[in-house]
């Protein structure tokens, strides 16, 4: 009797057993997040989600909750919210991050497609708000996905980043009853491509300026300086990619500075602060500056708000008199390139 006797299949499956189709794989990003909308429910939802990480804030749930859900997440809404109306897409009803990784989504498809046909499926998911990690990976293994590579969109390591996201990943995965192969790309903050990127969007803007910088700041999202004496190596790493980037452009030491953003809570985070820092540039002299934010790949809120909003302010409110931010890598053809080829890396063997 043969192994389909009975089965009305032919192929020796049970009658409804699920339609299968040609095995792919699938390439999923990953970046930080965006409330839905900049209303005070939209943003504590987002903000719950967010500072509720143990990656990101590591006290105690008993010590930090009740102080999360009675005071912080009673005022910051407001105010977080206000911030993202400013550089809220109200045509698109979505912050500049989403609309900017849909993009880069979209461009990595093309190239990807190009280079492997349709065997590769390029989508992408949000750590915190939507769309979630789990709704993409159930759709990537929905698509015949058996092998996936998940890749962070941060250059430089960091727990409350990179690690999270992959956490994330993690947790889906546990809710899949036949779970794909994986694959995690590592953070490639030295990779040439990427420094090449850099340092073309930095020549870029100088030559369109009428006048010379007196130095480029880099300024980084901050952390806690704990953080990094207990093992994360992201400030080696941010370090690291300043003075790749430096020497890329063939500048002295004087030339490109290092400073860290966004500092949260009452610890001492990764100094030199950059709101404090560009204003004691000023101080000194230092009348024409740029920035730029090598550790975020594409443009939200701390980019367009805070670099372009508080820290600027700061900087001419000491006497500044010439400030130029140089956006992100976003979708630019060099970044998609080099992210390409670091996605392509991560696929040897598997195609």
């Amino acid at each position: 009797m043969s192994d389909a006797a009975g089965t009305g299949t032919g192929n020796g499956l049970p009658p409804n057993h699920p339609q299968t189709g040609a095995r792919k794989i699938g390439v999923l990003i990953a970046n930080l997040g965006t409330p839905d909308g900049y209303d005070y429910w939209s943003m504590r939802r987002y903000l719950n989600e967010f500072l509720s990480d143990k990656r990101v804030i590591d006290y105690p749930a008993w010590k930090w909750q009740p102080l999360l859900q009675t005071v912080i997440l009673t005022k910051r809404p407001f105010t977080s919210g206000a911030n993202y109306k400013l550089i809220w897409d109200e045509e698109r009803n979505e912050s500049p991050l989403m609309t900017i990784t849909k993009a880069q989504t979209a461009a990595l498809s093309a190239a990807l497609t190009e280079r492997y046909g349709d065997r590769v499926v390029v989508d992408f998911c949000m750590r915190y708000g939507n769309p979630s990690t789990e709704e993409k990976v159930k759709a990537l293994i929905a698509q015949g996905c058996t092998k996936i590579v998940f890749m962070p969109l941060y250059p430089q390591y960091a727990g409350a980043t990179s690690a999270t996201a992959n956490d994330q990943f993690f947790r889906a995965l546990m809710q899949e009853k036949r779970q794909p192969a994986v694959r995690i790309v590592p953070e490639y903050f030295d990779n040439p491509l990427y420094i090449e990127a850099l340092a073309g969007s930095v020549t870029r803007a100088y030559a369109a300026l009428d006048h010379r910088p007196d130095l480029l700041v880099a300024s980084y999202h901050g952390m806690p300086k704990r953080y990094v004496q207990e093992g994360d190596p992201y400030y080696c790493q941010c370090r690291k990619t300043s003075r790749l980037l430096r020497e890329r452009l063939g500048w002295g030491e004087d030339d490109l500075h290092t400073s860290f953003q966004s500092v949260f809570g009452t610890e001492e985070w990764l100094r030199p602060y950059t709101v404090e820092y560009v204003a004691e540039l000023a101080k000194a002299g230092k009348k024409r500056i740029a920035v730029i934010a090598p550790a975020f790949s594409a443009d939200c809120i701390e980019t367009l708000e805070e670099i372009q909003g508080e820290i600027q302010e700061a900087f001419t409110h000491a006497g500044g008199e010439r400030f130029t931010y140089i956006p992100c890598l976003n979708d630019d053809a060099a970044h998609i390139h080099a992210l390409t080829e670091v996605i392509a890396a991560n696929l040897a063997g598997w195609i």
